[in-house]
């Protein structure tokens, strides 16, 4: 009967839209003795309904999840996308995949409440989704993926609010390239505030793709990236 207890409070706890916890607050919330708290989770984890992550960790929903939450209707993720702030392995939970991605600004990261079919979550915002996505972009399907993208949030996006989410995150080649993008999807009104925003940094020429050669390419000088190759020729 334990674990069918805790199930319980789990099933209420994702309704008000939580979706993580620690042992702790199943033991209160459950009204069970710690020892039966944890056998009943190790049955839950077996059936699938729980994974163990880590005690305590900031976390939200990023990447190709968000952007699908805020409308891009071509990406249908393979894995669900979470961006916490330590590396947590894999984790796999019946036929879900849930991927994480360690960040050093997810506690300043601009998030909102998104309402899905089973509750609220914790979402980054159109903003902090379109930095992320350049910044992981390899696990984002690559820059060409990304751009696409990037034109379907567009609507979505702030100027001020894009350029003080590249600001928490300071990088300055993740600017250049999402600066690129968005001039190639024809949003210079998003990307001008981003602009003379890296005017003042001075920024050096990089490769559009990182790893790759360079030598001989076009540049964009706007953005001072070296364009190897252009989008348009990935494959």
């Amino acid at each position: 009967m334990a674990a069918e207890s805790l199930g319980a409070w789990v099933d209420r706890l994702q309704s008000g839209g939580r979706y993580c916890f620690v042992r702790d607050e199943a033991v209160r919330g459950s009204g069970l003795s710690p020892e039966a708290v944890k056998k009943a989770l190790q049955r839950l984890a077996r059936r699938g309904r729980v994974a163990k992550l880590k005690d305590y960790f900031y976390v939200y929903v990023g990447l190709l999840s968000a952007a699908a939450l805020h409308g891009a209707t071509q990406q249908q993720p393979q894995e669900f996308q979470v961006v916490t702030d330590r590396p947590v392995r894999v984790i796999r939970a019946g036929r879900a995949r849930l991927r994480f991605f360690a960040s050093r600004y997810v506690d300043i990261a601009a998030v909102m409440e998104v309402k899905t079919p089973t509750g609220p979550m914790r979402v980054s915002t159109p903003e902090t989704t379109a930095v992320d996505l350049v910044r992981f972009r390899s696990s984002a399907g690559g820059l060409g993926n990304v751009a696409v993208i990037l034109e379907e949030l567009s609507s979505r996006l702030d100027p001020g609010r894009l350029l003080a989410a590249v600001r928490r995150v300071g990088e300055v080649p993740c600017a250049q390239r999402l600066g690129h993008l968005l001039d190639r999807a024809g949003q210079r009104r998003l990307s001008r505030p981003l602009h003379g925003w890296l005017e003042s940094r001075r920024p050096r020429m990089l490769p559009l793709r990182s790893g790759r050669p360079f030598r001989g390419s076009p540049p964009d000088r706007r953005w001072r990236l070296w364009l190897n190759p252009p989008l348009e020729a990935e494959a």
